[in-house]
């Protein structure tokens, strides 16, 4: 394997292990990264002259180390810094192994989600920082620009050091309050993996379970962390039929339902039972249960609407509304779902579902020349060839019943 091939390979599995643990060291987002940034440059040249290691995590983290002991040196307020430079000494002398690093992620989450950073601005950080996700990807993940999301991040970081935001798991009393900006980090980590597909490198539907994983046993008690880990399960179980052996993406009710994981599905359903026996209901339980019918054996369409519909007293958002649009046709109502749909369409012009859920419905009211045209919009904006693949069918369909 070569230098290039094996840098990119670590960084996709471990760059956000890698970023937590030199955070956790540092106090500082910024000197953190630029670090890891140095030390992927340097291992480019030294892996090149000097072979591959036989640890190239723990190398890399070492090399980041030096990399910030050097740019403590350098700064101007050295003093400022002692105590903070003399705990780096000691960790990069220690020569770490990867499998002794700590796990400082959860950590680095509940630093991103602090109170004093704005929700959206959170769970972007927390994407670009935990899980390496480049910021063109974040911005897609909320339907901003590029330079946009790039100054909110930068502001953040500095947000982060002037405040002195400390790198902590809050304390029991402050975290039912922080649970909810966590849980939907860990979410959205989740639905850019599953929306992303299998490809190489980092998985991130992978990520968020760990994650999710990882918070339930910090807070065993908490119903919405519950749902959050069965909405996950519920829709991963499905993830190994979401396409069809001719690459077309699949609908749960067209999937071959002998590949799904049943025990994910288990263990999803067991996690949602117990969290709603607990009776504080929550938008992550909502969304877990409209998982679970869409796992039925044919998908109780009233019932998921109505589920969107509580959803929508939660996170009154245009997503949302899309979603519970979809269901109202499916439970026979294409009419109030198109009435739904343009009142939502100036937000989500850009977004390619929202021109998928219209074509379809318009299709379903007999509107076939502009079904048309929400088709191609929506194959124009397609993620995946598997999903292009889809809407063409549906279009092909919809041209062959002319």
């Amino acid at each position: 394997m070569s230098p290039q091939a094996l840098l990119a390979r670590v960084l996709q599995r471990n760059r956000g292990r890698l970023l937590a643990a030199l955070i956790a060291r540092t106090g500082d987002f910024q000197r953190a990264e630029d670090a890891l940034q140095d030390a992927a440059a340097a291992a480019l040249v030294h892996w090149g002259r000097a072979g591959l290691p036989a640890s190239p995590t723990g190398w890399l983290l070492r090399a980041a180390l030096r990399k910030a002991i050097d740019g403590y040196r350098r700064d101007a307020t050295l003093a400022r810094h002692r105590a903070t430079l003399a705990v780096l000494a000691a960790e990069e002398a220690a020569d770490p192994d990867p499998q002794t690093i700590p796990d400082d992620r959860l950590r680095l989450i509940f630093t991103c989600c602090h109170p004093a950073l704005e929700e959206k601005t959170r769970v972007a950080l927390t994407l670009r920082s935990l899980c390496g996700l480049t910021t063109p990807q974040v911005a897609a993940v909320f339907l901003d620009a590029e330079p946009t999301m790039g100054q909110r991040l930068s502001r953040a970081r500095a947000k982060i050091a002037a405040a002195r935001i400390p790198f902590a798991i809050p304390g029991p009393e402050d975290l039912p309050a922080r649970l909810n900006s966590v849980l939907t980090v860990v979410y959205l980590i989740f639905t850019a993996g599953y929306a992303q597909g299998p490809q190489a490198g980092l998985d991130l539907c992978a990520e968020a379970i760990l994650l999710a994983r990882l918070l339930l046993n910090l807070a065993p008690d908490q119903p919405e962390v519950e749902g959050c880990l069965a909405l996950l399960l519920l829709t991963q179980a499905r993830a190994g039929a979401r396409v069809s052996p001719e690459g077309v993406t699949l609908p749960p009710a067209a999937q071959d339902r002998r590949l799904w994981d049943r025990a994910m599905l288990e263990e999803g359903t067991a996690l949602l039972d117990r969290a709603i026996a607990r009776r504080s209901p929550g938008p992550f339980q909502i969304k877990a249960a409209i998982a679970a019918l869409h796992a039925g054996d044919t998908p109780d369409w009233p019932q998921i609407a109505a589920l969107y519909g509580r959803l929508l007293d939660h996170e009154p958002t245009a997503i949302i509304r899309l979603n519970h649009a979809v269901a109202i046709a499916e439970a026979g109502r294409p009419d109030v779902s198109l009435q739904i749909l343009d009142a939502i369409a100036a937000e989500l012009i850009d977004y390619q579902p929202f021109h998928a859920a219209r074509a379809e419905v318009l299709s379903r009211t007999g509107q076939t020349g502009l079904a048309r045209g929400a088709y191609a919009q929506a194959i124009a904006r397609a993620a995946s060839p598997a999903d292009r693949a889809f809407l063409q069918a549906r279009l092909d369909a919809l041209d062959a019943t002319r």
